[in-house]
């Protein structure tokens, strides 16, 4: 691969050193904390927690494994040899708190046939973990790292060489980390959330034959080099959420019920992104994704620079049928990155009613 071999040299260069200082660097912040293992889901379910805490940090552990896979992203039959956390795009949301040790077992099963590792923005040091996780098919690893400031953060995979390929092939997710003492406001009045919601939003690069018909491969090496030469172009051919077109609409849509509030969590590893909520608002937005910062208030699109996750409180006061798109409408409507949540409740005429149905028009007198 052109243009790679200085990278390479130097992510090397790094792995020695993270390799040589992890083993300087004594463990005593988590020594004698609580252990608890948590049982990850598959998004865009976020798994059981906490908002508030008490007591000491705890060391929190998870357990992923890394999944190459086919998969089909439209309705059309269209495929993608993926690469995945857990076998899902995105991957698990992870959630702890700040002071807490993340600490992942991540595998990479026999059955894969690339090396992959994993960056967490929200870590210090070693490339976000990367540098001291490579892991090749049939081995594991163990990542240990403390979770000392607040927010939504993207972690993908970052192996030398083919940082960009993994990413938008599937391998990205959110890590989120709580304030112990949960979301404010800018007044420092706690904030609450019913339900919390995890959207991952990827653009992908699937090839076409001279025929214009996307094309199908046997298996993930024989697509790398169609997929790098589209990658090139910055031309996605569908921009979804969770993974394919309809993901989250029909009977997969997002539920709530009307005076319930709901955390979305919104991940973009790669490209900038404006989410919106069609006949809802953004109450509370963290715009930067992080909770030291004040959310801002009543937004009606927000926006996540790429290589970034975001959180977006909305408390629903109306029934019916809500779009969660990226306002790109090209994007969305055309490419895929749109998303409904079917909200139940009872009508409030106060707050919209149609005044008239449609009729013939009236001339003015």
């Amino acid at each position: 691969m052109r243009n790679m071999g200085a990278f390479q040299s130097w992510l090397k260069c790094c792995v020695v050193a993270g390799s040589c200082v992890s083993g300087l660097v004594m463990a005593a912040g988590a020594d004698g904390l609580q252990r608890i293992k948590v049982d990850l889901v598959a998004p865009p379910q976020v798994h059981a927690h906490e908002q508030v805490v008490s007591g000491p940090p705890k060391v929190v552990q998870f357990r992923m494994s890394v999944e190459e896979k086919k998969m089909v992203v439209d309705d059309e039959g269209t495929t993608l040899q993926a690469m995945t956390f857990n076998g899902s795009m995105p991957g698990p949301t992870l959630v702890v708190h700040e002071g807490d040790y993340v600490e992942l077992t991540l595998s990479n099963p026999a059955s894969n046939s690339m090396p992959h590792n994993i960056d967490f923005h929200a870590a210090t040091g070693a490339l976000g973990g990367a540098a001291l996780t490579q892991v090749v098919p049939g081995q594991e690893v163990v990542l240990r790292f403390k979770a000392d400031r607040s927010g939504t953060f993207v972690y993908h995979c970052a192996p030398s060489g083919m940082v960009p390929w993994h990413v938008v092939s599937g391998m990205s997710g959110t890590l989120m980390v709580l304030p112990r003492d949960g979301l404010k406001d800018p007044a420092g009045k706690p904030l609450h959330y019913d339900r919390a919601y995890t959207i991952g939003e990827f653009d992908l690069y699937i090839p076409k034959d001279q025929d214009g018909h996307y094309k199908d491969y046997p298996d993930l090496a024989s697509s790398y080099q169609d997929t790098r030469e589209v990658m090139r172009t910055l031309t996605p051919s569908h921009v979804v959420f969770n993974g394919r077109v309809g993901a989250l609409t029909g009977a997969n849509a997002l539920t709530a019920k009307v005076g319930e509030s709901v955390l979305f969590i919104h991940s973009q590893a790669n490209r900038d992104s404006r989410p919106h909520l069609i006949g809802g608002h953004g109450d509370w937005v963290w715009t930067t994704g992080k909770f030291a910062n004040a959310p801002l208030r009543n937004l009606e699109t927000w926006f996540i620079p790429g290589g970034s996750a975001l959180a977006a409180l909305y408390t629903f006061k109306q029934p019916g049928t809500y779009v969660y798109l990226n306002h790109n409408l090209i994007e969305a409507m055309e490419l895929g990155a749109l998303a409904q949540v079917k909200v139940e409740g009872t009508w409030d005429d106060d707050l919209m009613t149609q005044v008239k149905a449609p009729g013939p028009i009236v001339p003015v007198k």
